[in-house]
C-alpha cells in the first residue's frame, strides 16, 4: 500500500498553478505548506489550495518536515533550494530546467543518492496522451525500427505580451546559457531521448541564432541535427544510425509542437498543441491501395481529433494535462518506495543532451 506523502511547494508563481490543483486534491499526498518570498502570494495560494503559508524555506523545512518538495522557482534558484530540501530528508521534484549544466545536475543527483532520496525533473510532456500513443506505436513495432525523430516547436516568444519580451522586467530564464531557448530545450531533449531510444548522441551539429537582434534575447532560433544508434533492441532494430532533428522558431506560424517518428516500415506523427495522430504504415490492399487506405484512416482520425480538441478547449484540457499523470505515477511510486517514472538516468541523459546542443550551437555562433 502506498503511503500518503506530506508535500511542500516552493514558489507560488504561474507554474505552481499547474501543480497545486493535483496536490490539493489527490489522496496520494497532503499539501502541508506553500513558500514564496511574497507573503501575499503565499497567503493567496494557501487560501485557495490549502497548507500553511511561509516566506522562509528553512523555517518551513524545519517545522513541516515534508516527504517531498516541489521546487517551482526561477531556474537560477533551483540548485540551493534542491540542496536544502534534500538535506532536510525530502524527495525533490524540480521544474525544468533543473540546472544550467549537466555537471551541476550530476552534483545534485549525487547529493540525492547520498541522502537516499529521489531528485526528479519535470518531464511532463512524456506523459501526454499523444506522446504515450506514439510510444505505444514504437513499442509494438508498427513502424519498424526507429530511424528518424523530428521534433519542432514554434512559439512567438518575441511578440509583445510574451512573458519573455519585457525588457524592463527580464525573465530569469534569460540568464541561462541558451537564454530563453533553455526553457524549451529540456522538453525537446527528453522527448528526443524517449522516442529515439537513444541515451547518447555521438554527433551533435547545431546552430543557435538571434535573428531578431537586440540585447535582451541571447538566442531565438535553434536548429540541431543529432546522430547515434539506438540503445535498446526493438523490433527489427539494426545497426542503422538514428537521426534526430530538433527545431525551434519564433518567426513562423501557427504555434506548433510537432513530433514525427519515422521507422523502417512507416511513420507516426502528432502535435502536442493540436493533438492528433497520423500513422502511415502498410495497410490491407497492398502497395497500390495502402496510400489510399492511409489517407482514409488518418482523415477519419483527424476529423475525430478536431471534435475531441474542441471539447478539450471547452474543458480546458491543456497541453499540461500530462503533468497530472506524471505526478500521480510519481507519488504512487514514492509512496511505495519504488523508482519514480522519471529516473536519475533520465534527468542526467536529458541534461547532457542539452549541454551538447548548447555547446555545438554556441560554438557555431562564435565562429
Amino acid at each position: 500500500m502506498a503511503k500518503t506523502l506530506r508535500t511542500a511547494v516552493i514558489g507560488a508563481g504561474a507554474i505552481s498553478l499547474e501543480h497545486l490543483p493535483f496536490l490539493s486534491t489527490s489522496h496520494r499526498c497532503e499539501l502541508a505548506a506553500i513558500v514564496d518570498l511574497s507573503p501575499v502570494s503565499a497567503e493567496i495560494a494557501t487560501r485557495k489550495f490549502g497548507g500553511v503559508p511561509y516566506t522562509d524555506v528553512d523555517e518551513m523545512l524545519d517545522r513541516e518536515r515534508p516527504d517531498i518538495v516541489h521546487v517551482l522557482t526561477p531556474p537560477h534558484t533551483h540548485g540551493f533550494l534542491v540542496s536544502k530540501s534534500l538535506a532536510a530528508g525530502a524527495h525533490v521534484l524540480c521544474e525544468k530546467p533543473m540546472s544550467p549544466t549537466a555537471e551541476e545536475a550530476e552534483k545534485l543527483l549525487a547529493e540525492a543518492a547520498a541522502a537516499g532520496r529521489h531528485l526528479i525533473e519535470n518531464h511532463n510532456y512524456r506523459f501526454n496522451d499523444e506522446v504515450l500513443a506514439l510510444r505505444e506505436i514504437i513499442d509494438e513495432g508498427r513502424i519498424g525500427a526507429v530511424r528518424e525523430v523530428d521534433i519542432r516547436m514554434a512559439l512567438p516568444i518575441r511578440d509583445a505580451g510574451s512573458r519573455f519580451a519585457d525588457a524592463n522586467l527580464p525573465n530569469a530564464i534569460h540568464s541561462m546559457p541558451a537564454g530563453v531557448l533553455h526553457d524549451f530545450i529540456t522538453h525537446l531533449s527528453y522527448l528526443m531521448i524517449d522516442l529515439a531510444g537513444v541515451r547518447h548522441f555521438e554527433r551533435v551539429i547545431a546552430a543557435m541564432s538571434n535573428h531578431g537582434g537586440g540585447d535582451l534575447f541571447t538566442f531565438d532560433d535553434l536548429d540541431a541535427l543529432l546522430i547515434s544508434r539506438a540503445d535498446v533492441a526493438g523490433p527489427e532494430t539494426d545497426e542503422t544510425p538514428v537521426h534526430g532533428r530538433i527545431r525551434f522558431s519564433c518567426r513562423t506560424s501557427p504555434d506548433l509542437f510537432s513530433l514525427t517518428v519515422r521507422g523502417a516500415d512507416g511513420e507516426a506523427s502528432t502535435d502536442i498543441f493540436h493533438p492528433h495522430l497520423d500513422v502511415v504504415i502498410d495497410r490491407p490492399g497492398g502497395p497500390q491501395l495502402t496510400p489510399i487506405v492511409n489517407h482514409l484512416v488518418n482523415g477519419v482520425g483527424l476529423a475525430r481529433s478536431g471534435a475531441r480538441n474542441f471539447g478539450r478547449k471547452l474543458l480546458q484540457h491543456t497541453p499540461y494535462h500530462g503533468l497530472v499523470r506524471f505526478l500521480d505515477q510519481t507519488y504512487t511510486a514514492l509512496g511505495a518506495d519504488l523508482e519514480p517514472p522519471v529516473t536519475a538516468d533520465d534527468v542526467l541523459s536529458a541534461a547532457r543532451l542539452v549541454d551538447a546542443i548548447v555547446a555545438a550551437g554556441t560554438r557555431e555562433e562564435r565562429s
